[in-house]
């Protein structure tokens, strides 16, 4: 393979991961805020389940 057409082959190829990586990082900080909301749903389910398990008239141990 004629080297310039290696080397073109190499910026092209360069550019197409550089658009790739560029795609990757936009996902993955469109995706935080789903850990955080996923995070408080299971606290929220968790805190009902000790409050759903206390009898009637005792204070729920919430730590």
């Amino acid at each position: 393979m004629h080297p310039e057409t290696h080397l073109q082959l190499h910026h092209t190829r360069a550019a197409e991961l550089q658009a790739e990586a560029a795609a990757h990082r936009l996902a993955a900080q469109a995706r935080r805020p789903r850990e955080l909301r996923s995070r408080l749903g299971w606290t929220l389910v968790e805190l009902g389940l000790r409050l759903a398990a206390t009898p009637n008239g005792a204070k729920p141990a919430v730590a």
